[in-house]
């Protein structure tokens, strides 16, 4: 029998609520595996790219719902002063409080070997009985008493004494109970972990909710996709501006050009109720644009249209558009959202200057050297035909930027970093209140000026004028992550995502303040999912060896460093990777191969090989030479996990000082 799963209840009338800190997922994940194994119900959210309000009352309604709360307690939930489980039991300590005394609610479960007197729960669970299913072992004992409960056969789960609190901690963890007492304890424990009312595990979309996918080009003209991009991209943002409707952004919504999945599946993956789909024509002198409103549900078609307008009528066209998708979602418009939903278009009305605009957009996003190029071709174009043209400005702006900062180096960096800001700054005169321009000078702020307390100023503005606005979420995270505030940044990371859930660079991100907080586990699944949505982005396999180095696995690291491709970011992780092997010959080489060929480019990471080899006097040389080059490794200072080795050698405090960053000891004391 000891091999055999336990037999599935007939009729399930539950699931249970696993609430955890998120480095004790694997833990939680054993429970859940072997609850579902026996056909009960389980509400465990594995991906813990927590964010955004839907979530967060998904989790509500589900507590205020379950019939049983599976707290997992261990060191890590007494180490987090914070944490969303912290709110979560919160919330189980409230409803118990309606629960009468003869039903069972809280189930707190130890999973690890932390002592008496050292967790930090609310006093409400000590007023049951505990067990311990070390790392998440589930016997079969467990299962057999949720089924039993959910078949009505088992009552609510004993109170523990009323004496002292010591002694009801010795009597619910004594490693001396007799084996007939323990079964007892785990089959009480287990009578917790069952609800009484059904909770699927897939989540369920806010009703209003869309995505717009890229509608399809139909010209018959290849070249002619910027401008069916466009027209998707206009939508997007016009709905944006509908009161209490999520949008899906464009990078996540673009991930599904030419897909072949269903609505349903395209829902779930992007987490809409609604998809608007299409195509547009564009023959001459005329547009024909053709849309629908689907239901992610069952795939059924809730509105469509069918539009030919003159080309000169594009913009009267795509208000139509807007009206009609958001009348079908039952959406209203508020004064004033109208002008703000076409702040895309140019002042002028200039159809020209809004091609030129489109066709910049369009080649941005492809994110490489020449593309940048064009980009910044179409978007000057675009300021010259119609000068006003804020929005176009301040995207030449970033697009210099980016140009500088990810594929220049030396005097050409400088000179794309001048152009942008003088970008930025015509487009902040032009449009005080675009939040687009403010992203735009913090941008130029953050990455050329390392100016960072303005940067925070201009992203903090964008988010008051864009509070939707997924972007201006991220870049405000990384902007706290740099101060040093890195619970924020993945806050606000997630409520990025919440927006841009396949949006690739975002979970790179993610994963490397993961990686800074030493949450390895949840930083390698950020990572992978980026790889997941883009396999070939750049430098991901290079974070990938850092979370290896930091766990000390040798071979793992070298295998990850082994699949990034030639170039200086393979180079470094080679480096990086071959420091925690046995091989000091070969470590030295490859230390030796980065200073060699990549000193220009890679001063931070040199530092972190220093770092790495426990030589302090090199890894604050290397620093130096960073900080004279300007390396944009130096805004990680705060969260590297490995130049963090010396956050309490004095040196460090005073680099952070020379580079204009708070010291360890006043992260999270700035005003």
């Amino acid at each position: 029998m000891a091999g055999e799963s336990p037999k599935p209840a007939s009729t399930p009338t539950g699931a249970v609520f696993l609430s955890y800190a998120s480095q004790d997922a694997e833990a939680a994940q054993r429970i859940c595996e072997a609850l579902r194994a026996a056909g009960i119900e389980v509400w465990f959210d594995q991906s813990e790219l927590r964010g955004g309000d839907a979530w967060d009352q998904s989790i509500r309604r589900q507590i205020k719902a379950c019939a049983l709360f599976l707290p997992l307690i261990s060191k890590h939930t007494h180490e987090r002063a914070e944490g969303y489980f912290r709110l979560e039991w919160k919330l189980a300590v409230d409803r118990s409080h309606l629960i009468t005394p003869d039903k069972a609610f809280l189930v707190p479960v130890v999973i690890d070997d932390i002592g008496d007197d050292e967790e930090r729960v609310p006093d409400k669970f000590r007023e049951v009985q505990w067990t311990r299913l070390a790392t998440g072992e589930t016997p079969p004992e467990f299962v057999t008493r949720i089924q039993k409960l959910l078949s009505g056969e088992s009552g609510p789960l004993p109170t523990m004494s009323r004496g002292s609190a010591a002694g009801a901690r010795t009597s619910r963890r004594s490693s001396r109970l007799v084996p007939a007492v323990l079964a007892v304890v785990l089959a009480s424990v287990a009578a917790y972990v069952l609800v009484e009312k059904p909770w699927s595990a897939k989540f369920t979309p806010p009703a209003r909710s869309v995505a717009v996918l890229p509608l399809a080009n139909e010209s018959g003209d290849a070249k002619e996709q910027y401008f069916s991009d466009g027209i998707s991209e206009d939508l997007i943002t016009a709905l944006s501006q509908f009161p209490g409707l999520k949008v899906i952004g464009r990078t996540s919504a673009f991930q599904f050009r030419d897909s072949k999945e269903d609505s349903h599946s395209i829902g779930a993956k992007l987490g809409v109720a609604h998809l608007v789909e299409g195509s547009v024509r564009r023959s001459g002198d005329v547009v024909r644009v053709s849309a629908e409103l689907i239901n992610t549900e069952d795939g059924s078609a809730q509105w469509s249209e069918r539009y030919d307008r003159p080309y000169k009528d594009l913009f009267a066209l795509q208000d139509e558009i807007t009206r009609a998708v958001a009348g079908a979602l039952r959406a209203k418009l508020l004064p004033g959202e109208h002008a703000a939903a076409n702040s895309e278009r140019p002042p002028s009305g200039s159809l020209e200057a809004y091609n030129a605009f489109l066709q910049g957009q369009f080649y941005v996003f492809r994110n490489t050297e020449a593309d940048h190029r064009k980009a910044i071709d179409f978007y000057t174009q675009a300021t010259e035909l119609d000068p006003r043209y804020a929005l176009a400005w301040s995207r030449l702006s970033q697009a210099w930027n980016g140009l500088g900062y990810g594929f220049l180096a030396g005097a050409s960096a400088q000179e794309a970093y001048a152009k942008a800001r003088a970008a930025a700054e015509r487009a902040l005169a032009l449009s005080p209140e675009l939040a687009a321009a403010h992203i735009a000078r913090g941008d130029v702020l953050q990455w050329a000026d390392f100016d960072w307390r303005e940067a925070e100023k201009e992203f903090r503005r964008a988010m008051e004028l864009a509070p939707t606005d997924g972007y201006a979420k991220f870049m405000m995270g990384l902007q706290l992550a740099t101060f040093g505030d890195v619970e924020q940044a993945i806050e606000l990371t997630q409520q990025a995502l919440a927006t841009e859930p396949l949006r690739a660079n975002f979970y790179s991100w993610l994963g490397t303040y993961l990686s800074g907080l030493n949450r390895l586990d949840e930083a390698e699944r950020a990572i992978r999912k980026t790889l997941e949505l883009q396999p070939g982005a750049a430098g991901v396999h290079e974070l990938l060896t850092v979370i290896e180095v930091q766990r000390g696995n040798a071979q793992a690291a070298l295998a990850a460093a082994e699949q990034e491709a030639p170039g200086f970011l393979q180079d470094i992780a080679l480096a990086l990777a071959r420091q925690v092997g046995g091989d000091r010959g070969a470590a030295d080489a490859a230390l030796k191969t980065l200073v060699d060929k990549d000193s220009g480019v890679a001063a931070f990471e040199i530092a972190q090989v220093y770092a790495l080899r426990n030589d302090a006097k090199e890894t604050f040389a290397w620093l130096d030479r960073a900080w004279s080059n300007r390396d944009p490794g130096i805004p990680s200072l705060l969260y590297d996990p490995l130049i963090l080795r010396y956050k309490d050698d004095p040196r460090f405090a005073a680099f952070c000082k020379k580079v204009g960053l708070p010291t360890p000891a006043e992260v999270g004391r700035r005003t």
